[in-house]
């Protein structure tokens, strides 16, 4: 209904109330891949937004929950695939799975709630209080149980006027920026603090024209030839004893003619399902074929390494290394290559192993054995290219990128296999992340998987060539290379304590205007 104040959309009733807050959160599944229809992203903020404004802490903690559960029970819902198809756990027991994983992500979303009541005056939702909680709360799911930061709101506006920041504050900024600019927008609408609004509204809005016609990166006027394999093997075969051969005389055929054309050639996470010390005849036929056609070829592999008794999720190099080069460089235990730092819990490492293994298939997945490789490693040599690398779920973390990232990185390149999650929206999400990526640190994507979506992002995040999903077979295209440097790239690791610095400062002139204010009442 509409007041003298402006429009009042509250209800009263806990549950139906609860339920507006969870369809909002529901809806927010459309802001991101395969759909990116980012404005209801926004949208959703603002009815969820009816909902919270000015409730008690308690009343706003069961308000956040309601709305997380709604974004994660429909955002990652292709969780569900991997549990129940490759899991090996009966349905109900891959729903109820979901529902407590969904229901731990809710938690987030519901202490940002909390804590934007509690910490108000009038202990009361205060909705200016809400984008600063919010990134203590993503901060925590960012790194909690190892951190699960998928769906952010920033990646929700890869598409639209909002990507504009990603290259200044990355997608972290964008989500706040966001948030505060649907509080500004809810204020508007129901008539408060028009001044405030005016100016959060407009600075907003100008931020993102200026930066949208700003950058630092420029075309060096070279171009490579690169070409990404996709094998797609089917998940049930990756690792069978009888296919193995078969798999890796499939990569081999269909990479024989490329390495004469292209500069660097690209096989996917995990692609040759031998471990590396038993692979070395493949692998030194591989590196001599790529360096003799003056050509680079990076694939997965697993490593094992006897002394530690460790495996490796590893990306190695192949071939011309760079110019001068007699030989191929490649020999078992080289320092050209990459080993996975963050891995997945379940898929690539069982917490309390001993516990959780003997009680169901899901908890004993082939290669869930995992040992972390270092935080910071060295970019990969390739044919004269540094590339940064990461693989698979590392994506999802720019610090990580941020520290491995330097002057010299003319790539960025992520491997993955996405066929645990079937023809679900998780690899168009995987996808979407990428491209996030790209933007924020200004260099071009590589991203090669085993069944899909292959793709070259260019370093404005945009697609400049992919292939269809569930198809064997090969993207060849050209990639301009660039130079220079993005602010984010260069202060990435500093943001969020600045916003916090802020948070802070805000939180202590809250309290001393409110003590004011009532001295003089």
């Amino acid at each position: 209904m509409r007041t003298s104040k402006g429009f009042n959309l509250q209800i009263n009733n806990s549950g139906y109330s609860y339920l507006v807050s969870f369809f909002a959160g529901l809806s927010l599944v459309f802001a991101y891949a395969p759909f990116s229809l980012w404005p209801i992203a926004l949208l959703a903020l603002l009815v969820w937004f009816t909902q919270l404004d000015q409730r008690s802490p308690k009343q706003a903690f069961y308000q956040g929950l309601a709305f997380g559960f709604g974004w994660f029970g429909a955002g990652i819902s292709w969780v569900h695939v991997s549990i129940e198809q490759f899991g090996g756990m009966p349905l109900f027991v891959s729903v109820l799975l979901m529902i407590l994983l969904c229901g731990y992500l809710a938690l987030y979303p519901a202490l940002a709630a909390w804590l934007s009541a509690k910490l108000s005056i009038n202990k009361t939702v205060n909705l200016y209080f809400l984008p600063f909680v919010w990134l203590l709360s993503e901060y925590l799911r960012a790194h909690m149980l190892t951190g699960f930061p998928w769906l952010a709101l920033g990646y929700s506006q890869i598409d639209g006027p909002f990507a504009a920041l990603a290259p200044f504050i990355g997608e972290v900024g964008i989500g706040f920026v966001l948030l505060y600019f649907a509080v500004a927008a809810f204020k508007r609408i129901k008539r408060k603090q028009i001044r405030l609004t005016r100016i959060i509204l407009l600075s907003s809005i100008v931020a993102i024209t200026l930066t949208h016609n700003v950058s630092n990166i420029e075309e060096t006027g070279e171009n490579i030839n690169v070409a990404l394999v996709q094998g797609n093997i089917k998940q049930e075969l990756r690792w069978d004893e009888a296919q193995e051969q078969n798999i890796i005389n499939s990569y081999i055929d269909d990479s024989k003619g490329l390495y004469q054309s292209h500069d660097l050639v690209i096989w996917p996470e995990a692609a040759i399902p031998r471990i590396e010390p038993l692979a070395q005849e493949y692998l030194q036929q591989l590196d001599e074929q790529a360096f003799e056609q003056n050509s680079a070829l990076i694939t997965g592999i697993i490593n094992y390494d006897p002394d530690s008794r460790s495996f490796f999720n590893r990306l190695v190099m192949l071939g011309k290394k760079q110019d001068g080069d007699k030989l191929g460089d490649y020999y078992y235990r080289n320092s050209n290559h990459y080993d996975k730092h963050h891995l997945l819990p379940i898929g690539e490492f069982v917490p309390f192993a001993s516990l959780l293994r003997p009680l169901a298939p899901f908890f004993n997945l082939p290669m869930s054995s995992f040992s972390r490789g270092d935080y910071v490693q060295k970019n990969l040599l390739a044919n004269n290219l540094n590339i940064a690398p990461l693989i698979c779920f590392e994506i999802v973390f720019p610090k990580q990128l941020a520290a491995n990232m330097n002057q010299q990185t003319d790539l960025l390149l992520t491997v993955s296999n996405d066929a645990w999650f079937g023809d679900s929206h998780g690899p168009h999400q995987h996808l979407e992340i990428a491209r996030m990526r790209a933007l924020e640190f200004g260099r071009p994507m590589l991203r090669s998987t085993n069944n899909g979506i292959t793709a070259v992002i260019n370093h404005n995040g945009e697609i400049i060539a992919d292939i269809p999903q569930f198809t064997k077979t090969t993207l060849s295209t050209q990639v301009p290379l660039v130079s220079g440097a993005t602010f984010y790239s260069q202060y990435a690791l500093h943001l969020d304590k600045l916003l916090f610095l802020i948070f802070l400062i805000s939180l202590i002139w809250h309290k001393f205007s409110f003590k004011k204010s009532n001295k003089y009442s």
